[in-house]
């Protein structure tokens, strides 16, 4: 019997896997749409939208769907839906301050999927403005290590307005103001780095330290609040040791 409960762990464990996948296909894909709609066709001439589709290719997104995205979002392909983009602000569990980003064709669906994922999990909604300045907006380039030292990346991203190079463990974060975020890229780039994604992100000024049950408890608000089909990102303003994430993994 063990081997047999050991797969149904295992397929359960597949299966939440291939449906969050489905989910963040459907996401990447809305992004390429609404780069497509706000800047034109051109990659050349809308970096969003080539970061997007470069993003979406690493998550192994096929071909065809992010060209019909692009068509769909250009106007020339129809079945384009109008997005708008929305910010929820709250609290979880610990006062962690939580930005919700959502990016949607139905307000009113995706105020309230926000709104039951945080009730639900410890959270509580705030007014606009009340957590949104706990946060800067900031261009993040996350580079895989590979081979790469602190100081090969460093040098190269400097001159272009990075600000910081941090090691997360398996990748560096390359940060700097959002507006300089391409030339940053297109610095890597032009040097033979390889980078797994670009984008500007909310990055918290201060974080909360969590221990183990504060961990699990941020986690199970964000997957909640991801689950939401609206909801593009999460940014939270905590921080969790190592030490404490091998727990939560265990």
């Amino acid at each position: 019997m063990s081997g047999h409960s050991k797969w149904a762990t295992t397929k359960h464990k597949k299966a939440v896997i291939d449906a969050k996948r489905g989910k963040l296909f459907a996401k990447l894909i809305k992004n390429i749409e609404v780069a497509a709609r706000m800047g034109g066709v051109d990659i050349e001439g809308n970096p969003t939208l080539y970061d997007a589709i470069q993003k979406a290719k690493k998550q192994s997104v096929p071909n065809k769907n992010i060209d019909s995205a692009v068509k769909r979002g250009g106007g020339l392909e129809a079945g384009g839906a109008e997005y708008e983009t929305i910010m929820y602000e709250g609290y979880g569990p610990n006062g962690v301050a939580v930005l919700i980003e959502c990016l949607t064709d139905n307000r009113n669906r995706a105020a309230s999927d926000v709104r039951v994922a945080m009730t639900r999990n410890g959270g509580s909604m705030a007014d606009p403005g009340s957590v949104s300045y706990l946060f800067n907006r900031k261009g993040v380039v996350i580079v895989p290590k590979g081979e790469l030292s602190e100081d090969d990346v460093l040098e190269v991203v400097l001159d272009a307005g990075a600000e910081e190079v941090n090691d997360l463990g398996e990748s560096f974060e390359v940060l700097s103001e959002a507006t300089d975020m391409v030339a940053v890229r297109t610095s890597l780039q032009a040097a033979g780095i390889d980078y797994d994604s670009a984008e500007a992100n909310f990055v918290p000024t201060m974080q909360i330290e969590l221990d183990e049950d504060g961990a699990r408890k941020i986690f199970k608000l964000i997957d909640a609040l991801e689950d939401s089909d609206d909801v593009q990102n999460v940014f939270a303003n905590f921080d969790v040791s190592d030490d404490v994430m091998e727990k939560v993994d265990a």
